[in-house]
């Protein structure tokens, strides 16, 4: 190898561990907004939260993972040890920290610990096809198993999808489970955590994309088709789903798996929007999600953009109580202020590139067509007068009666000449 050679490796090898840092570094104004979205609460995976008191009781439970983990692979532990220290250098530069204080040892036990625990816990969870011949502190408390499921899917606490996918391969699990792959294990639990969230199409998308981890997963799960293109935002405003309605849009529940698939119909003036369920982890999930797109340079921030779709379309109770009614928004908090409050918050320090937003010709058309005048008057009138049979009744009484009277006026006019 020439030194030209040599100094291309290195900056192959640079860029690499510049570009892997870029992806997880979470932005500081983004904590300060809530800083309990990002952090665990009962388990700690990967290093960024490792060691932390609060979080150490379950240090134990992953060791009894490990074992039953060890005794079903038949795998001697050295060679998951090799196989985690020869990637030390690659999953250590996925991290924005240098992690010093982490010996190499402790960092590749942290690693096996983790890997193994994600491993058992998913293969005892979704569906159940491993049986623990331990007490499992786990699945005998459902709401330490609902805490765990939202702990596994907070950016901060991520190991590579590569390591856990290595060590489940090394492992030859599959013997237990021969249709199962890591991809479908992440799947199913995904899917039973985030439910609406996770389609069963994504699984045919996974397998041909490159999983960064399990935060990087469920943003794919929502990647747009190429079919709608992004293009420049002319203008960050648009009127709100209260307003459109006065302006005579019909509101219409997509039939879109994709909550990200917003249509506008200008000749029917119906905007199309599909269902989306909020619940008390919603947040959680948009916020991890917007900081990863924001920490990733290279990502389209497709969800950074809905964010702001909708903190646009619904900035008030009135405008979540729309389309409540019309069963596009499933709202599990019982409380449409709560809503519109959790997308305006959701909003703040959400950077967008408007030149490149997915959302902008949604925008253009529905301004459009709110400043004609004409579709207001139409609506005001269907609005004011159409809005029940009664009404209906009442002006065409009404209309009748003026039009008797100008016949009458007529007749008058006509027999007086």
């Amino acid at each position: 190898m020439d030194s030209g050679d040599h100094v291309s490796l290195d900056i192959a090898k640079l860029a690499e561990s510049v570009e892997g840092k870029l992806k997880t570094l979470l932005p500081k104004r983004l904590r300060e907004l809530n800083g309990k979205a990002y952090t665990p609460r009962v388990i700690s995976i990967g290093p960024l939260h490792y060691g932390k008191e609060e979080l150490i009781e379950m240090e134990e439970h992953k060791r009894l993972y490990l074992r039953e983990f060890l005794e079903l692979s038949k795998v001697r532990v050295r060679d998951f040890i090799a196989a985690i220290a020869e990637s030390e250098t690659r999953l250590r530069s996925c991290y924005a920290e240098t992690f010093d204080k982490l010996s190499k040892e402790e960092f590749v036990e942290m690693v096996l610990l983790d890997c193994s625990f994600l491993i058992m816990f998913f293969l005892k969870a979704f569906p159940p096809v491993i049986q623990s011949r331990y007490i499992d502190r786990i699945f005998n408390k459902p709401w330490m198993l609902d805490e765990i499921s939202i702990d596994l899917c907070l950016l901060e606490n991520q190991l590579p999808f590569f390591i856990v996918e290595d060590l489940f391969n090394l492992s030859k699990l599959q013997h237990h489970c021969e249709e199962y792959s890591m991809i479908k294990l992440t799947y199913a639990f995904l899917l039973a955590a985030w439910q609406s969230w996770v389609s069963e199409e994504i699984l045919e998308k996974i397998n041909l994309l490159k999983v960064e981890h399990f935060v990087d997963f469920l943003r794919i799960c929502q990647q747009p088709a190429q079919e709608m293109q992004p293009k420049k935002l002319a203008t960050i405003t648009t009127p709100s789903v209260a307003e459109l309605h006065r302006a005579g849009i019909k509101f219409k529940l997509g039939s879109s798996i994709n909550p990200l698939l917003i249509k506008f119909d200008d000749n029917k003036g119906t905007l199309e929007i599909p269902q989306l369920k909020i619940g008390e982890h919603a947040e959680i999930l948009f916020r991890n999600l917007q900081a990863f797109e924001q920490c990733n340079y290279d990502a389209n921030k497709y969800v950074c953009n809905y964010i702001t779709m909708l903190s646009l379309l619904v900035p008030d109770a009135k405008d979540v109580e729309i389309l409540v009614k019309e069963g596009i928004i499933e709202n599990w908090l019982h409380d449409n202020d709560a809503v519109s409050r959790l997308f305006r918050n959701l909003s703040k320090e959400n950077v967008i590139n408007v030149n490149n937003f997915y959302f902008s010709g949604v925008v253009e058309d529905l301004n459009k067509y709110y400043s004609k005048r004409v579709h207001k008057w139409k609506a005001a009138l269907k609005q004011k007068y159409f809005r029940n049979p009664w009404t209906i009744i009442s002006v065409v009484a009404a209309a009748v009666i003026v039009i008797l009277t100008i016949i009458q006026t007529v007749c008058s006019i006509i027999q007086v000449v």
